[in-house]
């Protein structure tokens, strides 16, 4: 028997009870724990106490915990500020949404587990899916190439910052000491020399410039090597 689909998405939304707790008012105190404690530490229990209701009153609202998860990663979606396509040109409009997608998830490091374990089909999911949408018909790509093209520019900012937000927590996140770290490498890639020396050659510099240099670097070559299939495409 196959397994039926569930969502929060599915269900219809309820009216708020008579104490004045809403939808929207749960996934913003979750979000709250998040960004304090991490996901381990949410709880219906904790988010209950924390909106001075019991944990079986959440349940009104969404069967589950996640459910609840679906309705935050869709707030972190609506975080990601996105100018409309006919505000900018398409590649001012992705340079825009991956900047602040990257800055979205550092803010809400959290959120990184979220995406990939839980499915995107809120507004806000769809709202800025339509974004890019219409930014790569804007820029002349056509027919399913729309959607490669636009997961290719999102696949590339994932990732470049989870694993980024994986290393810098593994390492004491912004107590990262360099000498510390340099150690533990050398122990952990002793049989990758060359790299190690290119490591120890990198360690020293501002981690945040680095950072933003690499995924610059990066961008630049996703969104040059887009603007190039679209010439080729149209000599053709």
């Amino acid at each position: 028997m196959s397994k039926q689909f569930s969502s929060v998405f599915t269900r219809e939304p309820r009216p708020a009870k008579a104490a004045g707790l809403d939808r929207d008012q749960i996934v913003r105190a979750a979000v709250e724990i998040l960004d304090a404690e991490g996901t381990q530490a949410l709880s219906m229990r904790k988010l209950g106490a924390k909106l001075g209701a019991g944990a079986t009153s959440l349940y009104w609202y969404v069967a589950n915990k996640d459910q609840l998860m679906e309705l935050v990663l869709d707030e972190v979606w609506g975080m990601v500020e996105t100018p409309e396509p006919d505000e900018s040109s398409w590649r001012e409009l992705l340079t825009t949404f991956g900047y602040n997608l990257r800055g979205t998830l550092y803010a809400h490091p959290w959120s990184t587990e979220l995406i990939g374990g839980f499915p995107s089909l809120g507004p806000n999911a769809f709202r800025l899916n339509d974004r890019l949408r219409r930014a790569f018909i804007q820029a002349g790509f056509s027919g399913i190439d729309i959607y490669m093209a636009s997961g290719t520019v999102m696949c590339y900012v994932l990732g470049q910052v989870i694993p980024d937000i994986a290393f810098t927590k593994a390492f004491g996140g912004d107590q990262m000491d360099p000498a510390g770290v340099i150690k533990r490498m050398d122990d952990l890639a002793s049989e990758y020399p060359e790299m190690l020396a290119d490591y120890r050659s990198q360690v020293g510099m501002d981690a945040a410039a680095a950072r933003a240099m690499s995924f610059d670097f990066g961008l630049l070559c996703v969104l040059d090597g887009l603007e190039a299939r679209l010439r080729k495409a149209h000599k053709l």
